[in-house]
């Protein structure tokens, strides 16, 4: 699978006030409707007073790099997320986190993403994200 490396810039300034770029979302591999990879950096604003990276910079992180991915069907005029769930396993108080996401269906009606976080540093899982796109058409 080659890495689109018009995508990846372009998603990647697109992201810069918006935000993925608040985060600092950087979308690192592209094969839309294939396979998606970003990296987040954790900074002190991610960083919940307990000490630990909040929970929905995960959300936003997986979330975003799977609609990335959406590859609609000829015609389609463009999508929604119908459903998202995340299950945590660890977290981190600093470094970068690591987003892989992964088209698992590729239907004319819905898409559904599956994703996972991990710590750069040491490859620990820290959550497992599936998410359901509903494709939207135009009305005749």
């Amino acid at each position: 699978m080659p890495n689109n490396a018009d995508a990846v810039a372009h998603l990647n300034v697109v992201n810069k006030d918006r935000l993925p770029g608040m985060i600092g979302m950087e979308v690192t591999y592209a094969d839309p409707g294939v396979l998606m990879r970003a990296r987040m950096p954790v900074t002190p604003a991610l960083v919940a007073p307990i000490g630990f990276l909040f929970a929905p910079s995960i959300v936003a992180l997986a979330d975003t790099l799977c609609a990335y991915g959406m590859k609609l069907p000829e015609g389609a005029s463009g999508f929604t997320t119908a459903e998202l769930k995340c299950n945590f396993m660890s977290t981190v108080r600093d470094g970068v986190v690591l987003c892989e996401a992964k088209l698992l269906h590729g239907g004319r009606t819905t898409q559904v993403w599956d994703a996972t976080i991990t710590a750069e540093a040491t490859g620990k899982l820290m959550a497992a994200f599936r998410c359901t796109q509903i494709v939207l058409w135009p009305k005749s």
